[in-house]
């Protein structure tokens, strides 16, 4: 879930949320005050029945009532006084109380008129009440509170007077405070269910991250973060896993690096110790005057002038692997004929396979005009390479090397087979890696730097090419790589 859909629904939440947990408590609320109320119309309401704040505001009307007692046993006829009933009324009206003096079947003061009013009809008749009379009356759909005290008028007529408080308003007090704590408690619910969600869908997976970033802090690359969420914590888990597995790549090929470095220092300074002995051991022969004849002198000049090309092609190989290292091998691509181009090599080539006792047999299977766009002098020193190496491993007296090209189609497959000693399956695979070398011996021989083929590897896929090699043991290896044709398009033909 992305982070702005989330701030939405906790935004939502906010607001809807407390909203219906406050209508549900209304509702509540109500029906529990409902409750309290039905079954009552008019009937005796007993101080014991009544919750602690109704008695409290109840008692606020006691204080008008016992002064009214007092009066009508003292002088009733005061409560004829239509100044002493408003000062009275005065003191009670702020409690949401308030008089009403009946004379036989009439209004004959009221407090409140409107009021007066609608409930005038449903009081009780004269001699229901008294001055000991501690009865009082609820009634439910005005939602009042009466207390009655009877009197005599000074004529003789019949007079009650009512002590009236509106129980609406005790109602509303009742609901504000337990609206005020449902409110709280709603407020309180609601901020730990989105400080839980948050947690879980936030902060939890922040943490877990944080973690992570220390192990690979630390060099652990191999503390996995897997997590089915979408939106921005899934995609931060998933580059997190990206960078993880980048790095751990980076590292390991770092360290891949540093090995294959220190082996090529290891060679380089054993490839090199092999011809610069040799150099040294006939440079002090001919000093010292061991070479004390023409012939002897001559011999060992060669000798070392040998070695001095043994060392010239070892550095050369050197700078193309260090070109090929950086990517920075210098291509210049034409379009060659494959006939002439390979014409060419073979013609080179054979007169030095031929002073070494070693028969080239070459056959073109292509057609005359077919053409490739390679770099003529990369893929010399492809070719020169592979036999190269095909000398260097040649264990027959009569050494035969083969080269075939052979048309597949929409490429040429180029096939270079000797009948040297082979190559063992185990080090099939390998052979194309830097480095490698199926003669752990290191002889002055068959030693190399061991990236000869290496080099044939990078400047055949630098060509759109692929190259692979079989072999059997004692019997003899083929070199196989495959270039593909150029394919002139008619509009270039017109």
């Amino acid at each position: 879930m992305k982070f702005k859909t989330r701030l939405r629904i906790t935004f939502i939440s906010i607001i809807l949320l407390p909203l219906v947990l406050t209508i549900a408590a209304f509702l509540v609320i109500g029906i529990y005050l409902s409750s309290m109320q039905q079954g009552f119309d008019v009937r005796e309401l007993d101080y014991a029945m009544m919750s602690e704040n109704v008695q409290q505001f109840v008692n606020t009307t006691d204080k008008v009532y016992y002064v009214l007692v007092n009066q009508v046993k003292e002088d009733s006829s005061r409560l004829e006084d239509k100044e002493y009933l408003e000062k009275l009324n005065s003191e009670v009206s702020r409690r949401s109380t308030y008089l009403i003096v009946r004379k036989g079947q009439e209004i004959y003061y009221a407090g409140n008129e409107t009021a007066a009013k609608k409930i005038f009809p449903k009081l009780p008749g004269y001699g229901k009440g008294g001055l000991m009379d501690e009865s009082s009356y609820y009634y439910n759909e005005l939602e009042k509170y009466v207390k009655q005290i009877d009197f005599v008028f000074q004529d003789g007529s019949e007079g009650s007077v009512f002590v009236v408080a509106k129980m609406n308003s005790l109602i509303s007090k009742h609901l504000l405070v337990d609206m005020l704590i449902a409110i709280v408690a709603i407020l309180i619910f609601t901020s730990c269910m989105l400080t839980q969600w948050i947690q879980k869908s936030i902060f939890n997976p922040v943490g877990q991250l944080n973690v992570a970033m220390r192990r690979i802090k630390e060099g652990d690359f191999d503390y996995v973060l897997r997590t089915d969420e979408k939106g921005e914590i899934g995609d931060l888990y998933r580059n997190y896993e990206d960078m993880r597995m980048r790095l751990k790549e980076s590292t390991e090929e770092k360290e891949q690096q540093e090995k294959t470095n220190k082996e090529l220092i290891s060679n380089i300074s054993h490839d090199l110790k092999t011809p610069i002995t040799a150099i040294k051991g006939y440079a002090e022969g001919i000093m010292e005057g061991v070479a004390d004849t023409p012939e002897k002198v001559d011999k060992y000049v060669k000798t070392i002038y040998n070695k001095a090309n043994d060392m010239d092609k070892l550095i050369n190989e050197l700078t193309v692997y260090s070109g090929i290292d950086n990517n920075r091998i210098p291509y210049n691509f034409h379009r060659i004929n494959v006939a002439d181009y390979f014409g060419d090599c073979v013609e080179e080539v054979g007169l030095d396979l031929e002073s070494k006792n070693i028969k080239l047999n070459y056959s073109n299977m292509v057609q005359p005009d077919t053409v490739v766009i390679a770099d003529p002098e990369q893929m010399k020193k492809v070719i020169n390479n592979i036999i190269s190496n095909s000398v260097k491993y040649m264990d027959k007296p009569n050494g035969v090397i083969d080269i075939r090209i052979l048309d597949a189609v929409d490429s040429i497959r180029v096939e270079l087979e000797d009948n040297g000693k082979g190559i063992a399956q185990k080090d099939l695979p390998r052979i194309f890696e830097r480095f490698f070398r199926t003669d752990t011996s290191r002889n002055s021989t068959q030693g190399g730097s061991g990236i000869g083929l290496s080099i044939v590897k990078k400047i055949i896929e630098d060509h759109g090419g692929y190259i692979w090699a079989t072999s059997k043991e004692g019997e003899g290896t083929c070199m196989h790589f495959v270039l593909r044709k150029y394919i002139e398009l008619d509009n270039e033909k017109a």
